[in-house]
Parts: C-alpha cells; sequence; structure tokens
C-alpha cells in the first residue's frame, strides 16, 4: 500500500486518512474537522501559490494550510476508490 502526505496528493485525487500527526491542540483540532483515520478526503483545489489547498470530506468543503497538512499521512486511492 502506497503512503504519503496530504500535500503531496494531486488535485482531483482521492485518498483515505491513516495517521493524524502533530501534538496537543493542533492534533485535536485536525481531529475535531473530521480528519480521522478511515476518513475519505478528495483535493479540489489549491490556492494560486499553492497555500492552503481545499478539501472535501464528510459532505463539506475544508481549507487546509500546507504544513497542517504535511502532518497527515494518507493512502491513495484509485479511480475506483480502491487503496492503490
Amino acid at each position: 500500500m502506497e503512503r504519503m502526505t496530504l500535500n503531496e496528493l494531486e488535485i482531483g485525487r482521492s485518498a483515505t486518512v491513516l495517521t493524524v500527526g502533530g501534538e496537543g491542540a493542533l492534533r485535536r483540532h485536525l481531529l475535531d474537522m473530521g480528519l480521522t483515520p478511515k476518513t475519505t478526503v478528495t483535493v479540489r483545489k489549491r490556492a494560486p501559490l499553492g497555500d492552503p489547498i481545499e478539501l472535501r470530506l464528510r459532505g463539506y468543503e475544508l481549507t487546509l494550510r500546507l504544513e497542517d497538512a504535511k502532518k497527515i499521512t494518507v493512502a491513495p486511492l484509485d479511480e475506483k476508490g480502491e487503496k492503490v
């Protein structure tokens, strides 16, 4: 199974969250926003300079800084929604 961090995922690609890093309040904030293990996320778009990125998960859009996205490990999904 391929692993990468969320900031490496290309626009239009989906992945399953494996782990959420960070410490203390930051980690709690990421989990509270719905970025929990086994959640499917899709990168919708990036800001003109690449930061932040917009994600779709759990039926809503979430904007996340690249620095925070680097703390989230994901497993990319193929077009059929299966792990690569």
